[in-house]
């Protein structure tokens, strides 16, 4: 499932987070690559111990806790803080699939990629090229949004970010790791929550809503790995 999460940050974050950036020291964004990824990435991103990116890390993660629409979609368990890359002067990401599993820095805690997050945090007319281009079940697809703006899309996803021809694109990016482990079964328990929730507002107090409710949570009950 590939989802689009509208105004995660506000202008005044999204501003905030760019001048943190523009401040901050960038490195090679190999450092951080496998292998294979290395020989297709080309682009810069704040060392993961950058106390800037620790900083807009924790605002982001405030805001998707307060996200109705994140967190009825990933049903997040963890969630890797996030990190920021930067692509300009014809800055590329190859096609690749990112690794299953993550190391919480500075810790011994895993986890395990089931949903891929970029949050945009520059204009789409402020840089050419750049589009965050997914290939799985339901075709290519090419993202560009608003700074601000997240998609959500399949760990499992081959992806790429095509070359940046001018300008400066600037994102951050992470993982979650999901209490449903299925894609399937994420979306079916979204699908059933959106309208649980469209119900609910059409016909408060409804007993067939919440007999809907509790077959909700009985397949959250079955279906989650706590």
């Amino acid at each position: 499932m590939m989802l689009r999460i509208p105004g995660l940050l506000t202008p005044d974050e999204v501003q905030h987070c760019r001048n943190a950036l523009k401040a901050a020291s960038w490195q090679d964004g190999k450092a951080t690559a496998g292998h294979l990824a290395a020989q297709v990435k080309h682009n810069e991103q704040l060392p993961l111990q950058s106390a800037e990116g620790k900083a807009l890390g924790d605002l982001i993660l405030d805001r998707l806790g307060q996200n109705p629409l994140f967190l009825s979609a990933a049903l997040p368990a963890k969630v890797l803080p996030p990190r920021f890359n930067r692509y300009a002067g014809g800055g590329t990401y190859g096609n690749h699939v990112d690794n299953a599993l993550f190391i919480i820095p500075g810790s011994a805690i895993k986890v395990r990629s089931d949903v891929s997050t970029t949050v945009f945090l520059s204009e789409p007319d402020e840089y050419d090229g750049g589009e965050l281009i997914v290939e799985d079940t339901y075709g290519e697809q090419s993202v560009k949004l608003a700074a601000g703006d997240a998609i959500l899309y399949p760990g499992t996803s081959l992806h790429r970010v095509n070359p940046v021809t001018r300008g400066t694109r600037l994102a951050s990016f992470f993982w979650t790791q999901s209490l449903i482990k299925s894609a399937e079964q994420r979306r079916v328990l979204f699908d059933l929550d959106r309208s649980i929730q469209q119900l609910g507002a059409e016909l408060p107090g409804s007993p067939s809503v919440a007999a809907l409710s509790g077959t909700y949570h009985n397949l959250l009950r079955m279906w989650a790995e706590a």
